[in-house]
């Protein structure tokens, strides 16, 4: 199954810093100002588990990432024994579920979120289809998994200003990563990719810059 496609930063950077009003990629100015839906970015480890109509695995952010063996565990407690649920749930489909690998170990801050290792989803394809935010939910409700929460709807500048001035987590009283924004309608870009768009706290802990005016 094909790796999770990268996610953006809003803007471009000059020298690691971000230079704001400048975008990163033609579809994210274009459609800067439509109401894009946000999402809690998780500081941890891209996950994606696979369902080939008969079997569960686990991958990392691609092919040669190297997993935790704790969290693999960790992994193999939460899905193993649920294959007739991803039987009823999929069928013979082929599906994978993207989501995030976090807690105590697990990046940087991972402590944060909890002392114990976990798993959160963020997204669902089966086959060539990417499912709803609607549908994820309800897959994650079926197999009893956490999803990641949804943290405002708005414009690009809108989700700029909000990671900007910092926001709670939703695991608790410390400052949330940053934001990933999908379109209210799910798009792709002229090479396939899916569009989507990241910002983080932290981008503006150094002066950002910005773009002249022309």
């Amino acid at each position: 199954m094909k790796k999770y496609n990268k996610i953006q930063t809003v803007f471009k950077r000059d020298e690691g810093k971000i230079v704001e009003g400048d975008y990163s990629l033609p579809e994210l100015e274009y459609l800067k100002d439509n109401e894009w839906e946000f999402l809690e970015k998780v500081d941890g480890c891209c996950i994606r588990v696979f369902w080939d109509g008969k079997r569960i695995n686990f991958g990392g952010k691609s092919d040669d990432a190297q997993m935790p063996m704790k969290l693999l565990y960790k992994l193999q407690r939460i899905f193993y024994g649920k294959e007739d649920l991803f039987e009823k749930i999929f069928g013979a489909c082929d599906v994978c579920l993207y989501g995030e690998g976090y807690g105590a170990g697990i990046a940087k801050g991972g402590g944060n979120y909890s002392k114990e290792l976990n798993f959160v989803l963020f997204d669902v394809k089966v086959e060539e289809w990417w499912l709803e935010r609607k549908n994820i939910e309800d897959v994650a409700s079926k197999l009893d998994i956490d999803i990641v929460p949804i943290v405002g709807t708005g414009t690009l500048e809108e989700m700029v200003e909000m990671a900007r001035g910092g926001f709670d987590s939703r695991w608790g009283k410390f400052t949330a990563e940053g934001i990933i924004a999908k379109p209210m309608i799910g798009l792709v870009m002229r090479n396939g990719d899916r569009l989507m768009t990241k910002i983080k706290h932290k981008d503006f802990g150094s002066k950002a810059l910005f773009k002249p005016n022309k």
